[in-house]
């Protein structure tokens, strides 16, 4: 099984744009962060795509991902969906889709982007449109998907509910203000976990580094990766001060486990 990160910044991406700090001019391409998305690859090759952030496109380029055969969403805030319509070159090589996700999320996708969605719209002649099979899951409740074990964790981004997954050996949370003990206890085992880390002070939707830090060491992952990471943090100096075992993501980041 394989990981790829494809991109490990918050939702203004790293540079932002007009900043001059530190980071955003930083020359080490491990501080250049795309919106987040990873791509979990198993044993026969099949791959499941994490959310369609807007640089999508490129991200897959740049980690020479050529196909996924189904897409994983957390949530449907912008940074996490506006490349949806990248999905369409994939989608027209290989035939319909399927994206999986909350039920509410899927609903609100299909209100968002009817052109895709909606029977009623047809897509003029010599066009495409991305083929694409909303399947919901339920919290909880253990699926196969790409021939990988999925299982989706009910998590909480402020008051919007949104899943993190464990796709076997890999623990996948991004968007999380906390991590709950039932789901911490369903990622317990996993030998990767990946876990959003926005500052080092409290934020009301996202863990701050000082939390994640401390959801790491319940879950006692291997290797735990924080991303959705901001220009508040170059990655030479979050991983200088970073517990043995936790290591901050970047975009193209890949593990073989």
């Amino acid at each position: 099984m394989r990981l790829i990160v494809l991109g490990s910044g918050t939702s203004f991406g790293v540079p932002v744009v007009g900043c001059t700090c530190e980071v955003c001019t930083s020359s080490d391409p491990r501080d250049r962060r795309t919106r987040v998305a990873a791509v979990v690859e198993g044993d026969e090759g099949k791959r499941i795509l994490i959310d369609t952030p807007p640089e999508l496109r490129i991200q897959l380029l740049g980690a020479q991902i050529p196909s996924v055969d189904a897409v994983l969403y957390t949530h449907d805030h912008a940074d996490h969906v506006h490349g949806i319509d990248d999905l369409r070159a994939l989608s027209v090589r290989r035939g319909q889709l399927p994206i999986y996700g909350p039920p509410d999320t899927l609903t609100r996708l299909a209100h968002h982007f009817p052109y895709i969605f909606d029977d009623r719209i047809t897509a003029p002649a010599g066009t495409s449109i991305p083929q694409l099979m909303p399947r919901p899951l339920t919290p909880g409740a253990a699926v196969t998907i790409a021939g990988m074990q999925v299982l989706p964790l009910p998590l909480l981004h402020g008051e919007l509910p949104v899943y993190g997954y464990r796709i076997g050996p890999v623990g996948y949370v991004t968007d999380a203000k906390s991590v709950p003990a039932p789901v911490v206890e369903q990622l317990r085992g996993v030998r990767i976990l990946v876990l959003n880390a926005l500052f080092e002070r409290p934020h009301p939707t996202h863990l701050s580094i000082p939390e994640a830090i401390e959801v790491a060491r319940q879950v006692g992952a291997e290797r735990t990766f924080l991303t959705h990471l901001t220009h508040r943090s170059s990655h030479e100096a979050l991983l200088a001060r970073l517990p043995e075992g936790i290591e901050p993501a970047y975009d193209g980041l890949c593990m073989v486990l």
